[in-house]
C-alpha cells in the first residue's frame, strides 16, 4: 500500500493552508487600525500550526512536506496588494479574506470525500477541517455582521 496519494492529497491542502496563513497576515497588515486585527493575526498564527502539524503527517508517511503557498494564491496576493493600495476598509478586507475562506473550506471538503485516502490520514484532515470551519465561520459571521445580515 503505497503512501502517496495521502502525501499528495496532504500537501495540496498544505499549500493551501499555507496561503490561507499568509492571506491572515496580510489582511493583519493591512488591518492595522482595524478592530478585526487582532482575530486575522490569531487565525493566521493558528494556520501556521496547523502547516506544521500537516507537515508531520506528510513526513510520518515518509513524504517530503510541501513548504511553499501556490504561484495561483502569489498571484492573487499582489492583485489583492494592487486593489488593496485603493481601498482598505473593514468591509473590503473582510470580504478577501472570506473569499479566502470559502476557498480553504471547500478544499478540504474534496479532500473529505476522497475515497483513496487512508483512514487515518482521513482523521487528520478531519481533524484540520475542524480548525478550518471554526475560522471560515468566524469570518463569515464577521462579514454578515459588516453587510448588515444575520
Amino acid at each position: 500500500m503505497s503512501n502517496e496519494h495521502d502525501i499528495k492529497t496532504l500537501n495540496s491542502l498544505i499549500e493551501t493552508v499555507i496561503d490561507s496563513a499568509d492571506g491572515y497576515s496580510q489582511a493583519a497588515k493591512e488591518a492595522d487600525s482595524s478592530r478585526f486585527a487582532d482575530i486575522f493575526r490569531r487565525r493566521g498564527a493558528e494556520r501556521q500550526q496547523l502547516t506544521v502539524q500537516l507537515q508531520g503527517k506528510v513526513s510520518a508517511l515518509g513524504g517530503a512536506a510541501e513548504d511553499d503557498g501556490t504561484v495561483l494564491a502569489k498571484a492573487h496576493r499582489m492583485f489583492l496588494n494592487l486593489r488593496n493600495s485603493m481601498s482598505s476598509d473593514d468591509t473590503t478586507i473582510v470580504d478577501q479574506v472570506e473569499a479566502g475562506e470559502d476557498h480553504i473550506k471547500h478544499k478540504f471538503e474534496d479532500a473529505l470525500r476522497d475515497r483513496e485516502v487512508s483512514g487515518s490520514t482521513l482523521a487528520d484532515i478531519e481533524e484540520a477541517y475542524m480548525v478550518v470551519k471554526a475560522g471560515h465561520d468566524e469570518i463569515r459571521d464577521l462579514k454578515h455582521a459588516l453587510h448588515g445580515h444575520g
